[in-house]
């Protein structure tokens, strides 16, 4: 993981290796009892979700010159079959990271992070990529997008071509503990094709990636199917369409589709102003090469799609879309 500033165009990216190295799909940081709490996913199937907390408050570490990014443990999750779960530390010397067992330093831990989550036990998950953070209720939530199963609770198909979200709440709250409490928010896919499915026809999505709490707590969740499964019904994808982008109310468990991107796009990216009257929703390579409806061609780079310019004689292109309310109101009411 990288990091940037970007207030100081004159600055270095610095790596932060004490996140360790897994192949991050991103990163969520929320604060709790004045230490960083950081929570990322390994986007590989079988792979697993990890958290990072600060040994002290960020505050005094920024005074002493020191990244709060830098200084903590890494974690990796356990969720056990009963519903509650634990977060083992990836620390050298703790359990069986030790140097009997060919680990040589805590460098080594960081840098063998897999490895290292092996090791202790964490829970193999369904392509874990997106988390976010309640803003009341500091419940955390992960996107599991597809893979070919596991066997244990928290991924509760085999295979999983549709994924699920799951969701946790650590103990009382506290987003530093080393326990919480899970279930599965949300199972994805098409009620035709798995009857377990609890979606209404007109809110079917599949392969959940991005994810992202606005201030008032609603949960924007967006959808990266495989270009190679867009569409196509046998794979169970011919009634949910391209990918799309959804709100759902994490209180009741409703669910309603909010926008259904280009074809061969990958919806990705969501932000609001603060007043929430405006947002902001990233259209990734739009008409791009897929199974269902053919290959884009230096002749006809508009096989697939010709968003979004419609030009005869333009091409597709990725976008950034702005969105906003004809009453003004706020977006999501």
């Amino acid at each position: 993981m990288v990091e940037i500033d970007p207030f100081n165009p004159r600055s270095t990216p610095v790596k932060r290796t004490a996140l360790g190295r897994i192949k991050h799909e991103g990163a969520v940081i929320t604060e709790s009892r004045g230490r960083i709490v950081t929570y990322c996913g390994d986007d590989q199937d079988g792979e697993y979700i990890y958290k990072f907390v600060g040994d002290a408050p960020w505050k005094s570490l920024r005074a002493r010159g020191k990244s709060p990014l830098d200084h903590g443990t890494l974690y990796v999750a356990r969720f056990d079959d009963d519903g509650t779960g634990a977060w083992l530390p990836l620390k050298y010397g703790v359990g069986p990271l030790t140097k009997a067992n060919g680990w040589q330093d805590q460098a080594d831990v960081l840098l063998r992070t897999r490895t290292a989550a092996d090791a202790v036990g964490a829970t193999r998950m369904d392509r874990p990529e997106w988390v976010a953070v309640h803003p009341d209720s500091n419940d955390v939530y992960c996107t599991l997008t597809n893979g070919t199963g596991w066997n244990n609770a928290a991924n509760p198909r085999k295979p999983n071509p549709y994924g699920h979200i799951i969701r946790w709440t650590e103990h009382r709250g506290d987003n530093t503990a080393t326990t919480f409490e899970w279930d599965i928010f949300m199972l994805a896919g098409d009620p035709e094709y798995d009857p377990r499915v609890e979606l209404a026809a007109e809110d079917v999505f599949g392969s959940p990636d991005g994810l992202w709490f606005d201030a008032d707590g609603r949960l924007w969740i967006q959808t990266d199917v495989s270009n190679s499964s867009q569409n196509r019904p046998d794979r169970g994808y011919d009634n949910i369409g391209n990918n799309q982008m959804l709100a759902a109310d994490p209180r009741t468990g409703d669910l309603r589709r909010f926008l259904v991107g280009p074809r061969g796009c990958e919806v990705t990216g969501v932000v609001t102003t603060p007043d929430q009257r405006t947002m902001f929703v990233n259209i990734q390579h739009p008409g791009e090469d897929t199974a269902f409806w053919g290959t884009p061609t230096p002749a006809n780079p508009r096989a697939v799609s010709n968003w979004p310019d419609h030009d005869p004689a333009g091409r597709v292109r990725s976008a950034t879309v702005v969105i906003r309310k004809r009453d003004g109101g706020i977006i999501g009411t």
